[in-house]
């Protein structure tokens, strides 16, 4: 009988080890460069390949993806931090097949919290990672310590800009800091409404070679999302635009971000798992 209990213990313990979900933070230097947009619509991709897919709208001053969705939320994670509700009340079933836990400005508050209500939230969290594949966390733009906390305990982090000059150099200003930081993530850079490949490529490369001269590291290419007259309206029908125009020119880009990602990106399960991370981060 203890042979079969440690046989059984030892094969929950395989499930939940196999059952680590891949950690995608997608941040950003600036607002305004489309990245929750890609969160929500790199989700229902996901999702729509047969993952199962979590998205968190850590953006926790400005949370929108609720907006893009069309989603009226009754509840985000400062319930949960408060103790009024639980994390399956929390979670939302979103448009395309993916969940999504929203956030809420109070949160930014994090470090105000007591040990109790710290040790409630990552716990809660924690459940993610048995129950999705891919977690994806919609950060704030910049380089504020609540933004960092949720790229340091990432897999892969994905950096978000435009062609626009300021918005290049508060990309490269993101990586720097995370490269100082967080020199064993996964750095990538996608490229939003750009007019061509070649325009997305020239700002690729510009961020590469000098991240790669000053800083040391490699900035791997996170394919590119072209401009597309698709994507404001979807956003003012409060559909994303994957749905509503799945044969649209920035649709197909996201397609190949899906892509890239599933194939190219190796789990990091050394470390013991995402929110474990943040625990200890938490802690400190």
């Amino acid at each position: 009988m203890t042979v079969l209990i440690d046989q059984a213990t030892s094969l929950r313990t395989l499930v939940r080890e196999r059952r680590r979900a891949m950690v995608v933070a997608i941040t950003s230097g600036k607002g305004g460069v489309g990245k929750s947009n890609i969160a929500v619509n790199l989700a229902i991709q996901l999702a729509g390949a047969g993952k199962n897919v979590v998205l968190l709208d850590a953006d926790l001053g400005l949370a929108n993806a609720d907006v893009l969705c069309n989603i009226d939320l009754p509840y985000n994670l400062s319930h949960v931090i408060a103790r009024k509700r639980e994390l399956c009340d929390v979670l939302v079933k979103a448009p395309g097949g993916f969940e999504l836990i929203g956030g809420a400005s109070g949160l930014a508050r994090m470090a105000d919290l007591s040990d109790h209500d710290r040790q409630r939230l990552i716990s809660a969290l924690g459940e993610l990672e048995e129950r999705a594949d891919l977690i994806l966390i919609d950060t704030g733009a910049g380089i504020s310590p609540n933004v960092l906390s949720f790229t340091r305990a990432a897999d892969e982090v994905l950096v978000v800009t435009t062609p626009e000059p300021t918005a290049i150099t508060d990309a490269y200003a993101v990586v720097k800091v995370i490269s100082r930081e967080q020199s064993q993530r996964r750095v990538s850079l996608l490229v939003n409404q750009v007019r061509s490949a070649a325009e997305a490529g020239v700002v690729h490369d510009r961020i590469a070679k000098v991240a790669r001269h000053f800083l040391g590291v490699s900035v791997f290419d996170a394919v590119y999302v072209m401009m597309d007259d698709q994507v404001p309206a979807a956003v003012r029908r409060r559909t994303p635009f994957v749905i509503g125009s799945p044969n649209a020119p920035a649709s197909k880009c996201i397609a190949q971000l899906a892509i890239r990602l599933q194939q190219g990106v190796a789990m990091n399960v050394a470390n013991g798992g995402f929110f474990n991370r943040m625990g200890k981060w938490f802690r400190r």
